[in-house]
């Protein structure tokens, strides 16, 4: 497979930049098994790619164990043994080779996620690549989240380029449909959350960025 090479690169973040998915997932996994509760991936797929904002893993808890939680306790818990299961955690294999590429080439990249900007943000520092992107659009900064357009229409506004010669690099259902409804071409790179989803919407689908930047035309 031959994919035309972009002048500008829109990479979703979460299962994208770093596998955080997997780890965010296990952090319910633990909670629920606490509780005596079990949830699949395929019950926790609509967060993927969209955070709570279309189904809420806590509120979910609540219904199956009808008990009411203090979530001001029980969130910070969980987010520090996440952030604990996290803390050797790199970037994607190929992430670091496809960011050379594109600054060898003048290939403008930018970020668009449905998580937090603290989230988001921190994780850029931590890894010291926040400054290769031109512009970083969370969730918080106002827009709508996944499968809404709106971060990666404000990715290529900042691009300042046609949507045609641009490529959404995508893990999730959501964020492909996302891609979509911004008519911008989008490749797939599904994960192991994301594997079994509909992916159908993407132009390309590959597995893994490493196969992407060879792919490039």
């Amino acid at each position: 497979m031959t994919i035309p090479c972009p002048r500008g690169l829109i990479f979703d973040f979460d299962g994208v930049i770093v596998d955080t998915e997997w780890a965010i997932y296990q952090s319910w996994v633990h909670l629920y098994a606490r509780e005596g509760q079990e949830i699949s991936i395929a019950t926790y797929a609509p967060c993927l790619g969209a955070g709570y904002s279309h189904w809420d893993p806590a509120a979910h808890l609540e219904k199956l164990t009808g008990k009411s939680y203090d979530w001001e306790k029980e969130t910070p818990a969980r987010q520090a043994r996440l952030e604990a299961d996290l803390e050797r955690m790199g970037m994607m294999p190929g992430m670091r080779e496809l960011m050379d590429f594109c600054t060898e080439q003048g290939i403008g990249m930018t970020v668009a996620s449905s998580s937090s900007r603290r989230w988001v943000s921190g994780w850029l520092q931590r890894l010291g690549i926040e400054q290769e992107f031109r512009a970083t659009f969370c969730r918080t900064d106002g827009y709508a989240v996944k499968p809404n357009p709106d971060l990666f229409l404000a990715a290529l506004q900042c691009l300042n380029l046609p949507a045609q010669d641009c490529l959404v690099i995508e893990d999730s259902p959501n964020g492909v449909l996302a891609a979509q409804r911004a008519g911008i071409p989008c490749v797939a790179v599904p994960n192991r959350m994301t594997e079994s989803g509909d992916f159908s919407p993407a132009r390309y689908r590959v597995n893994s960025l490493s196969e992407l930047l060879q792919a490039f035309a």
